[in-house]
């Protein structure tokens, strides 16, 4: 029988309205309680650890966040669908928090060298960050894009391994090939990384002469990357294995990428909703008739009552932008403005003359209102 899950709020020990900051601090503490590397003979610590990075992952992004405490745990029974495909890897959570990412000092100040004392873990390559511009079409309805980025990509002469072809590594004699040296301080073991191989637990008996050793050059990469219908301003894609190279044949990082999207001259979008000014001659406003607004997928036609005044809204169902996870649909709201002609001829002027004649104040009640209301401030 499958376990029932713990409360987000109650795996980090925080309250309901508890702030990023608060959040983080919370799973910084029990990250580093939890994390398996330091608890080897607990076999429940990983699982731990796992529950933590996946209540973090939940409740630092506003989108599962707000789907989490409107609908819990229902609200990613399908694997998080709509949410990038699930949670991300807790120790790749753990590494982002504590900047694992960008070196391996934290791993040697909580657990005397990195998790597992992996090498691969130690010289992992460094994430990356793009920010990238979409138009909002692109953003309402999903789009492929390739982007072009300078990194330090695996070297195609020695595949990464950071030795010229025909050369071989050989065990550290410094470090006995673990990449770590104990030094004691009174009660406490110190182990670092070792100063020699710098975690590889080997050396080079002769380093590539391209990358000098380090497995990895500057490269321009081309990455696709697949931009989901209904995405925001914001959100924060991650490519996972597209960062920096790891130094001599090490994991490589990931490619965070900031999607930004950029103003239309018709569209402004708040949340899934549309919203468009429309203007109407003041005859369609006065005798009503049908108009075309334009919508994303083409446009769309609307029939404007009599006696429509300009700055009313009108509500097209549906013709908004999808949801990210595919479960709603926002609108689109055009708001009507009545354009006054800015010439006329003498016939026209001679005609609009004769329909102010005939129109009272009957015709016009929020003016007749309007003046009703202000008396006093004309006497």
């Amino acid at each position: 029988m499958a376990t029932e899950k713990r409360d987000y709020y109650e795996v980090l020990g925080v309250g309901r309205t508890a702030t990023d900051e608060e959040i983080k601090r919370a799973y910084r503490k029990l990250a580093v309680k939890f994390h398996p590397d330091k608890n080897p003979d607990d076999p429940h610590a990983e699982e731990k650890f796992k529950e933590l990075g996946e209540a973090y992952d939940v409740l630092m992004d506003p989108d599962k966040r707000a789907a989490y405490d409107r609908f819990g745990h229902a609200a990613f029974a399908q694997g998080g669908a709509g949410f990038g495909g699930g949670f991300h890897d807790p120790f790749e959570i753990f590494r982002e928090v504590f900047g694992g990412g960008f070196g391996g000092g934290i791993f040697e100040t909580f657990f005397g060298g990195g998790p597992g004392t992996r090498t691969d873990d130690r010289r992992r390559g460094s994430d990356l960050r793009y920010d990238m511009e979409i138009k909002l079409e692109e953003a309402a309805f999903g789009a492929e894009k390739t982007i072009e980025i300078e990194k330090l990509d695996t070297c195609d002469k020695c595949h990464g391994s950071g030795a010229e072809p025909g050369s071989r590594k050989t065990s550290c004699p410094t470090c006995a090939g673990r990449g770590q040296v104990v030094s004691s301080r009174g009660f406490f073991h110190i182990s670092q990384t070792c100063p020699r191989c710098h975690g590889a637990g080997e050396i080079l008996e002769k380093p590539c002469q391209k990358c000098r050793g380090e497995g990895r050059v500057e490269k321009l990469s081309r990455i696709k990357l697949k931009i989901p219908a209904g995405i925001r301003k914001g959100t924060r894609l991650r490519s996972p294995g597209n960062g920096e190279a790891g130094i001599g044949g090490g994991a490589a990082g990931d490619l965070y990428v900031v999607v930004h999207i950029k103003e239309h001259n018709i569209f402004h979008r708040e949340a899934d909703d549309l919203y468009c000014e429309v203007p109407i001659p003041f005859s369609i406003a006065a005798l009503g008739g049908e108009i075309d607004v334009p919508t994303l997928e083409g446009k769309a036609h609307v029939k404007v009552p009599a006696g429509t005044q300009s700055g009313q809204m009108f509500k097209l169902r549906g013709k908004g932008i999808t949801n990210v996870n595919g479960r709603s649909h926002g609108d689109l709201f055009a708001r009507l403005i009545v354009e006054v002609p800015s010439r006329l001829n003498p016939e026209q002027r001679r005609k609009l003359e004769e329909f102010a004649e005939l129109c009272g104040d009957e015709n016009t009640p929020m003016r007749k209102g309007f003046f009703d209301r202000a008396k006093e401030f004309f006497k």
